[in-house]
């Protein structure tokens, strides 16, 4: 299993278990450590991962961190741990004791469902106020996982984390502000939009008239911005025919597929959402432009080449149990149930590997 893999399936892990986690050291067992874990650092070699190392820079108060992970016989990052209900607000100062009483470069707080990522951007050994990277795991991201990897004990150069630390951190505070402002816009947000189409002078009253428009002109323009991109995602329903379809075994044991007129069928937002994460994963192999899909009474068929006997998967979301099916060397069909779309990336590689057996083909 690669590293997305196994990030996708510890944030399944956590939906799934967190309510029946009523203590600290239960987060730590179930969510932290197999996190460390993910990282390719064995949790349970003293020589690569320290539970409860002292950093206590008095010598005297026996403070310990959760866990020090070691390279070469030096803590390069620490871990501040919580339980899982924990606001992780209430607790960084803690962390900012220990990262000064040790050597380690990074500092991470974490309550199993989100991480903070620190290190000393702004004074040597002083951690920063600000964490460079925070991840939830219970929605976490693509360009996150790519992030994470570089902390993983094959990959991890303190070089390389720090030259990108700095950027993330002010892209962070750039998209709250950014957030903020569409929120509520500030007086100089508004005065320089104002400037562009008002030609009077811009009194108070003037300011105060143009703080709603801004504010509803920016909500208007995302608006149109998620319009445009829905409408690409469905121009390709256009022309695609409405029928039920079965599948036998043809010549060479292919896919067939037989069709039945039926013109009761309803393409949802789910299946669209499961098309697009299906996509998604197989621009790593083709051009997404050769990714089409099918609607059927039964199930919503994703085909290659928009191509019947070329299907990557199937999604059976008519149902109390949703399922996805994958399609073997075979190409039989392999049913898989699934609670929700993100689990959809469990089957990553079944997907790609389809896509390989057709072209190699």
């Amino acid at each position: 299993m690669d590293f997305k893999d196994t990030i996708r399936q510890l944030s399944e892990r956590i939906s799934k278990l967190k309510e029946s986690l009523l203590t600290e050291e239960a987060t730590k067992n179930a969510f932290i450590m197999p996190f460390i874990q993910s990282l390719g650092y064995d949790v349970f070699n003293p020589t690569e991962v320290v539970p409860e190392m002292d950093c206590d820079l008095v010598k005297k108060k026996g403070e310990k961190i959760d866990y020090a992970i070691l390279s070469e016989g030096e803590a390069i990052m620490l871990f501040e741990c919580k339980h899982w209900q924990q606001n992780l607000d209430l607790h960084d100062t803690q962390l900012q004791k220990y990262f000064v009483a040790s050597k380690a470069k990074f500092g991470v707080l974490t309550n199993g469902i989100e991480y903070r990522f620190y290190t000393d951007l702004e004074k040597p050994n002083i951690m920063d106020e600000t964490p460079f990277l925070v991840v939830d795991m219970e929605n976490i991201k693509d360009n996150q996982i790519e992030e994470l990897k570089k902390f993983h004990k094959s990959y991890f150069n303190i070089e390389d984390i720090l030259s990108t630390a700095n950027d993330l951190k002010y892209m962070s505070a750039l998209r709250g502000a950014i957030k903020e402002e569409f929120t509520s816009p500030s007086p100089d947000l508004v005065k320089i939009l104002t400037k562009k189409v008002y030609d009077g002078i811009v009194t108070q009253k003037v300011l105060e008239q143009f703080t709603e428009l801004v504010k509803r002109s920016l909500n208007a323009h995302i608006n149109d911005v998620m319009a445009a991109r829905l409408n690409f995602a469905l121009k390709t329903t256009e022309d695609k025919p409405t029928e039920e379809t079965t599948v036998e075994a043809g010549a060479d044991n292919e896919v067939v597929e037989e069709t039945s007129d039926n013109h009761n069928i309803v393409t949802t937002e789910e299946e669209i959402s499961s098309y697009l994460i299906v996509k998604a994963i197989c621009c790593q192999k083709v051009d997404v432009k050769r990714i089409a899909y099918r609607d059927a009474q039964s199930y919503f068929n994703v085909l290659l080449d928009d191509n019947n006997r070329k299907p990557i998967c199937r999604m059976y979301f008519n149902r109390a149990q949703k399922y996805i099916a994958t399609f073997n060397a075979e190409k039989k069909e392999e049913k898989h149930p699934i609670s929700s779309l993100n689990e959809i990336y469990n089957f990553t590689n079944e997907i790609l590997q389809a896509i390989e057996m057709y072209d190699n083909k």
